[in-house]
């Protein structure tokens, strides 16, 4: 046999089995970046949803949250980490299933975010009033019993001495100086009955409306948590006879900070009751 005739060695008999190996068995990251940036979206979905369907109570659907959280961030510094080192690498795995992982973690990890910087620009009260000296009273729905409890300012020196009540009308004034009693030039049983009327529009669950009387006591529920907020409209003849002074309040159920939700859904309301708010003197 002749030099010519014998077998030549295939260069790829020199490669590494590594170099050998599909890039798709390579890349465990990969495959670790997608489980986690799918599975934290879809543990804090569970979390959330089975907190209103009852499986669990709150506090632990909104560690569940937080757990989904963490997870998410995991997930985008190991895809980033892994985005680096195989830009070295002569033969990078392939990055779609990572890049996917790293969206998915950053689309939930960006919406919780939302929450966590807006709990941190607003104060830890859940009850929300136009009227802070005399705050609309409930009577077919029940004020929750720890209601004052926590109230922020108790070792506040500015605030010491002051009753619960008292320091949630300074944290409020601070706060929420804008939502204030509003004047409606309409006598006061067509502003239940509009109101009435608005409350069911947003899908509210209306305890009772009594035009007579003046007020109207509703219920809005959120969609994931299903975390219920009661809601009461005092509706009063003006000092003048002409027109009416609506106040308005609006408590959560649970929790101690209600994220500004509260005092979004007075203002959002009042301003679709009025069409323009104008503040009672």
């Amino acid at each position: 046999m002749t030099d010519q005739e014998a077998p030549q060695l295939a260069p790829e008999a020199t490669s590494s089995p590594a170099s050998t190996q599909p890039r798709a068995q390579r890349d465990i990251l990969g495959y670790l970046v997608l489980i986690a940036g799918v599975g934290a979206l879809v543990c804090g979905a569970v979390a959330a949803v089975g907190t209103g369907w009852g499986f669990w109570d709150y506090k632990s659907g909104l560690m569940g949250v937080a757990g989904a959280f963490l997870l998410g961030i995991v997930a985008i510094l190991i895809g980033l980490v892994q985005e680096l080192r195989v830009r070295k690498s002569n033969t990078p795995p392939l990055r779609a299933r990572r890049w996917i992982g790293m969206l998915v973690a950053l689309v939930y990890v960006g919406w919780v975010g939302t929450f966590l910087v807006k709990a941190l620009t607003v104060p830890a009260i859940h009850d929300v009033s136009t009227d802070l000296a005399d705050p609309p009273a409930f009577q077919t729905l029940q004020l929750r019993a720890d209601n004052w409890d926590a109230v922020p300012g108790a070792d506040d020196s500015n605030m010491r001495g002051l009753t619960p009540e008292q320091r949630w009308a300074m944290v409020h004034q601070k706060a929420y100086g804008d939502i204030r009693s509003v004047r409606v030039n309409e006598p006061v049983p067509m502003v239940i009955a509009k109101a009435e009327r608005l409350a069911k529009a947003r899908g509210w669950d209306v305890a009772t409306s009594l035009p007579e009387e003046g007020r109207l006591e509703a219920t809005e529920t959120s969609a994931f948590f299903r975390f219920k907020d009661d809601v009461i409209l005092r509706v009063r003849p003006s000092d003048t006879g002409e027109g009416s002074i609506v106040d308005m309040r609006s408590v959560s159920r649970v929790g101690q900070s209600d994220l500004g939700m509260n005092a979004k859904r007075v203002r959002s309301f009042l301003a679709d009751l009025t069409g323009t708010v104008t503040a009672a003197q």
